[in-house]
């Protein structure tokens, strides 16, 4: 099935170099792929892997093992961000 999977900030240096304008990629991921399952071939540093929403919704850590996604969902994933 497709979705399609965000990174933001400093996390788009973990998309392929086609996919870093646009922090985008259309990913065909099995019905049961979790999300740790479909960020796992990006290499993301777990400690960077801060905000997770699915269609906007935030993902608990706990449930990101488990979390499953269907057709057309957007998988968005935010680096910890700090300012002043």
């Amino acid at each position: 099935m497709k979705i399609t999977f965000k990174l933001f900030a400093s996390l788009t240096d973990y998309l392929p170099m086609q996919a870093r304008y646009t922090n985008v990629l259309e990913l065909d991921v099995a019905p049961d792929a979790t999300i740790s399952q479909i960020i796992e071939p990006y290499g993301l540093p777990p400690k960077l892997v801060h905000l997770v929403l699915i269609n906007g919704k935030y993902i608990e850590p706990e449930k990101r093992l488990s979390q499953t996604l269907l057709a057309g969902d957007v998988l968005a994933i935010w680096p910890p961000i700090a300012g002043g």
